[in-house]
């Protein structure tokens, strides 16, 4: 059974769970810091990925860390912003992605992106104080990745557009999402990697 590894931000912590769950009769699950308490969902931590600064630093820290499938996403953390700046500018995202990118191809895993949840603004700068998020810059730097994802032929799990479409009521605080929604975005990503696995390309 090939191992699917998960390396994001807390919103795969999240679903993480009920992704388990839902591929467990068809891939091994495992995830950065699987069995370590996550207390801060907002900073990079031993289970939470972080910006793509954090994710590169960490896989160029484990070289012989097990997985055929690298289920990869940043992107939330990157466009932090306090006082007109963000985290990780667009150029450094996308140099970022592509150190990733290379990086796991050269030891012969299998990399499979998902793309970053939406934010709602007024939502999320009403709650959170301390940074600001704002769902444009999320666009861009989805279409960033999906540029780089592109080059080199490894596919996107849009759960941005998924989660988008839930005709509910999505984030149950400043970010992150209610449990039923998170339900949700697991099976998708189930279902999309299983189909994956059914055509090849994993």
């Amino acid at each position: 059974m090939k191992k699917v590894f998960v390396l994001g931000d807390s919103i795969s912590i999240h679903y993480g769970p009920f992704l388990e769950a839902y591929m467990q009769d068809v891939f091994a699950y495992d995830r950065k810091g699987k069995n370590q308490e996550c207390r801060d969902l907002n900073i990079a931590s031993q289970v939470n990925g972080g910006d793509s600064s954090n994710v590169l630093e960490y896989l160029q820290l484990l070289p012989n860390l097990e997985y055929n499938v690298l289920l990869l996403n940043c992107g939330l953390h990157d466009i932090k912003t306090c006082e007109g700046v963000r985290q990780v500018s667009e150029k450094n995202y996308e140099k970022n992605l592509k150190e990733i990118v290379e990086l796991v191809s050269s030891r012969g895993k299998k990399v499979v992106w998902v793309n970053s949840t939406p934010v709602n603004d007024e939502q999320h700068n009403r709650i959170c104080t301390i940074f600001s998020r704002y769902n444009e810059d999320l666009i861009r730097y989805n279409k960033i990745a999906a540029e780089v994802m592109a080059e080199k032929d490894i596919p996107v799990i849009d759960l941005y557009s998924f989660t988008n479409n839930l005709e509910m009521p999505l984030h149950e605080d400043h970010v992150h999402f209610y449990e039923r929604v998170r339900k949700l975005q697991a099976a998708y990503i189930a279902g999309s990697l299983m189909a994956l696995e059914q055509s090849g390309m994993l």
